[in-house]
């Protein structure tokens, strides 16, 4: 920052009969030229300098009769390669100059280069990262807010309560649509139909085998001997797993939620949960975001719902949900291809000239999948359970008593409700990677060489897609996977 020090000095009066104006001096950042031009002192009353070029420089407005005077500028040393702007700053104080101590107003500028919107870095990756890692089953989830923000917002939405003043709610907290967010959710619902349909595709070509005892899959042409079984008899197979031919569901992990006319109603009562759909919690939270599907209507507001508290005072009356639509051939084919059940036997094999471009379009829509759930759950509330993989989208969670993890019977089976998660509503389902799917089965003694990657990439990859950039760090490409007499010599 460099400093210019203002004197006050005495000239002719203008002509409006305001008070004295100084004599302003600029100076032009292309020739490094002196120019001034004269103003008063009057209150909002300003001068200006310009340059040999007829372009003003700098502009500087009086306030309650205040005359500056003149300014010494230090040109500063600037790069030409980079645009600047300007900052101004007044001040009043003390200069000692090894003359007697003046006092005054001051200016300090800076020059400070400006950024080039246009330009966008390139996210960097790690080298090689490690897998989340596995929760244990005996203990609740971690909250993905920090819990003392819980607490502060609660408390902050009961003294709103204590004093009778309404919680300020803004969409979709209200019950309101977000209109920028309804083509997002149209997007996210396309993209969820082409996903599923091109993982039915190639399953036919690429197999896929799970775990009869435990979650565990391998996307390859036979099962890996890695022991790593968590199933209850892992023990007598010394942690062996136990391969059977996989599905599309071992793949695509499907989390269900029960699909609500009103989310802002009543909540659903264990005796009544039968006579609710369950339905993907993706395509749930895509009609709550806007699409209108017929087969599963949903209330659209006009009038934002009030809260004082926790208490609902208006939320527009109760309105009676509509009787259950009448499926035709046409519905039918709509809703299975919002759903993985026997998309299998739906689709058949494709060509195998085009099983690469199915697999990229394939990953291409679950990179949308993701990226737009996760864009639609900044706004729109899902809650999971904190002991299981319960999902429900919605302000708040349901009544069922179904929850039959850790502690449940403390909790009468209710569910511990808390926000959700991106990966707890796509499960990513993580696999091993393997270099080359025709080689041998992944030995146990290399296991720490292996990387993994979500079982939807890796099928896609197996059959020509290209893989994303963020999924290689956790793949460890760039390491050399070495012989199993090597590997004890390997720090």
């Amino acid at each position: 920052m460099e400093m210019m020090n203002i004197r006050d000095t005495r000239a002719d009066k203008c002509s409006s009969s305001h008070q004295w104006y100084p004599q302003l001096h600029g100076i032009c950042l292309k020739e490094n030229k002196m120019n001034y031009s004269p103003g008063c002192g009057a209150q909002n009353c300003g001068l200006s300098a310009t340059c040999g070029h007829g372009k003003e420089m700098l502009k500087i407005a009086f306030f309650s009769g205040v005359c500056l005077g003149i300014m010494d500028f230090k040109m500063p040393k600037l790069s030409a390669s980079r645009s600047y702007g300007l900052g101004l700053k007044f001040w009043q104080g003390h200069i000692q100059t090894g003359q007697p101590k003046i006092s005054g107003t001051f200016l300090c500028a800076s020059q400070k280069s400006q950024k080039d919107s246009t330009f966008k870095k390139p996210t960097a990756y790690p080298q090689n990262v490690d897998l989340p890692p596995i929760l244990p089953k005996k203990k609740k989830k971690p909250y993905p807010i920090p819990f003392k923000k819980i607490q502060e917002a609660a408390r902050n939405d009961r003294k709103l309560a204590q004093m009778g003043i309404e919680k300020p709610l803004e969409p979709p907290k209200n019950g309101l649509l977000v209109p920028d967010l309804v083509p997002v959710a149209y997007e996210v619902l396309d993209a969820w139909k082409v996903l599923i349909r091109g993982l039915a595709q190639l399953l036919h070509v690429i197999p896929v085998h799970g775990c009869s005892e435990c979650s565990e899959i391998h996307v390859a042409q036979s099962g890996h001997r890695i022991k790593d079984c968590r199933g209850q008899s892992s023990a007598k197979r010394q942690g062996l797993h136990t391969w059977v031919k996989g599905s599309i569901n071992d793949v695509l992990i499907p989390v269900e939620s029960y699909h609500l006319y009103d989310p802002f109603g009543r909540r659903i009562r264990h005796e009544a949960r039968f006579s609710y759909d369950r339905i993907p919690a993706v395509v749930e939270l895509c009609i709550q975001a806007g699409v209108d599907l017929p087969e599963y209507p949903s209330r659209r507001r006009t009038n934002p719902i009030r809260m004082i508290g926790k208490k609902v005072i208006d939320r527009g009356g109760l309105v009676e949900e509509p009787a259950p639509f009448h499926h035709s051939s046409d519905s039918s084919s709509l809703l299975m291809d919002i759903d993985t059940h026997e998309a299998f036997k739906r689709h058949p094999p494709p060509p195998l000239s085009d099983i690469p471009r199915i697999a990229q379009e394939t990953v291409d829509a679950y990179e949308v999948v993701r990226w737009g759930v996760r864009k639609l759950m900044r706004k729109y509330t899902v809650k999971a359970c904190g002991y299981c993989s319960e999902v429900h989208v919605g302000p708040w969670g349901h009544n069922a008593k179904l929850c039959g993890e850790f502690k449940h019977q403390w909790r009468d089976g209710k569910h511990g409700w808390q926000d959700a998660t991106v990966e707890e509503v796509i499960p990513p389902n993580y696999v091993y990677h393997l270099r080359d799917p025709k080689g041998p089965p992944l030995r146990n003694a290399l296991k720490r060489f292996y990387g993994k990657a979500p079982a939807v990439v890796e099928a896609c990859l197996q059959a020509g897609a290209k893989v994303p950039d963020k999924y290689k760090p956790m793949m460890r490409l760039d390491i050399v996977i070495p012989d199993s007499d090597e590997s004890r010599l390997v720090a």
